[in-house]
């Protein structure tokens, strides 16, 4: 789950972390009061989209005026913003961050997240903060700083003084520093974040570390801990697919492909795009059922699966372990008596009954492609799919 800059900030205040005085706005005479009620003669006005980029996209602006705010407001509300991260047809902004303006003397990077590879999470610094560390990242990894955090022991002072001791920056910043990663990292640790990304985090000239965007990612396992996270969850900003997904409590992640899955287990569905990938196909989603898939739940998944333009045939891999197969067929055939579906389905059934699972298909007189195995059914997704295509 992501939520806003002006939602992470807030967070972060609360405990006790340095981020700019700033207001959200959803209309441009909102944030000219908001710009008002800051004071001072010079601001910034900030696109809210869960997406990264929003300098490069004209997402970002200075003003110099409460007019000035008042027509960036305007020009941004309502907009599609396109960033690197959001893909051609760009996010709509809905509210904007009138933040004060701060003096910069440097900006540098910071990040707090799961590195799955260790087991741990690590806390990574670079004196290369600003629009350009992805390019730092990849051309220049020597000016990326990094050390894992044990879960039980947390993060010691030694990791922190030894991090900032790499930057060029001054005795009292290295010492303002230390302290505030500390206080990054109780956030990471107390809201169950998978990602807390500062970029950047500036000095201004007289030495202090100020928050001047954040970004922060929460992992849904552990949301249930946290309803204050939860309340804070913007569905506008997901896509409205997978919105519907979570409300009948089914993993689905939409992606650009022209093969919907409908798979039970989440190694088995990653498997099974794989397998149409190598087929010559494209996977729509990432789909996982469970264990236990009633008929509700196969209605609800093909009626997700339908709702997406982009579907040009489906694959159900199904291992029958807790789940029978032929209960499945069952629970398969009775959803499609309810959503209508007009694109071939290429069935692959493994494990308990597959045989009368087998069986209830293909006697069906639906539109349906049994597979023997998991090559059979990448091989008959790929002909559906050209055949569709003309080739």
């Amino acid at each position: 789950m992501k939520i806003h800059e002006y939602q992470a900030k807030a967070m972060l205040r609360d405990h006790g972390v340095p981020v700019p005085a700033g207001s959200p706005a959803s209309s441009a005479v909102q944030a000219r009061q908001a710009a008002e009620a800051l004071g001072g003669e010079r601001w910034v006005v900030k696109a809210q989209i869960h997406a990264g980029g929003r300098g490069k996209g004209g997402g970002i602006r200075r003003a110099a005026s409460l007019s000035e705010v008042e027509q960036c407001a305007g020009q941004l509300l309502g907009s599609r913003l396109v960033t690197p991260q959001t893909g051609p047809q760009g996010q709509e902004v809905q509210q904007v961050l009138i933040e004060e303006g701060c003096d910069i003397a440097q900006e540098l990077y910071c990040s707090l997240f799961i590195d799955r590879g260790a087991g741990q999470p690590a806390l990574m610094l670079s004196p290369a903060g600003g629009m350009d560390i992805e390019t730092v990242a990849a051309d220049h990894p020597e000016r990326i700083f990094r050390t894992h955090i044990d879960v039980l022991l947390g993060l010691a002072d030694f990791q922190t003084r030894g991090l900032v001791a790499n930057l060029p920056v001054s005795v009292a910043a290295q010492r303002a520093l230390a302290p505030l990663l500390q206080k990054l990292y109780d956030v990471f640790r107390a809201k169950d974040c998978s990602l807390l990304e500062i970029n950047p985090l500036i000095l201004t000239p007289d030495d202090r570390p100020v928050i001047l965007d954040a970004k922060i990612q929460f992992d849904d396992n552990a949301l249930f801990r946290h309803p204050d996270v939860t309340a804070l969850r913007d569905p506008t900003e997901e896509d409205p697919l997978e919105v519907e997904a979570a409300a009948y409590d089914l993993s689905y992640i939409k992606l650009s492909g022209n093969v919907g899955c409908i798979v039970n287990g989440a190694g088995l569905a990653m498997a099974t795009m794989d397998v149409i990938k190598l087929g010559g196909a494209s996977p729509a989603n990432f789909l996982d059922v469970g264990g236990a898939a009633d008929a509700d739940r196969v209605e609800n998944a093909f009626r997700i699966l339908m709702a997406d333009p982009h579907v040009k045939a489906v694959l159900i891999n199904i291992f029958g372990g807790i789940l029978r197969c032929d209960v499945f067929a069952e629970g398969v055939l009775h959803a499609v008596s309810k959503v209508a579906v007009e694109v071939p389905v290429i069935v692959r059934i493994a494990g308990t009954n597959a045989e009368e699972g087998q069986r209830l298909f293909a006697e069906s007189g639906l539109n349906f492609l049994v597979a023997d195995d998991m090559a059979d059914a990448a091989a008959k997704v790929s002909q559906v799919i050209r055949a569709q295509d003309g080739q």
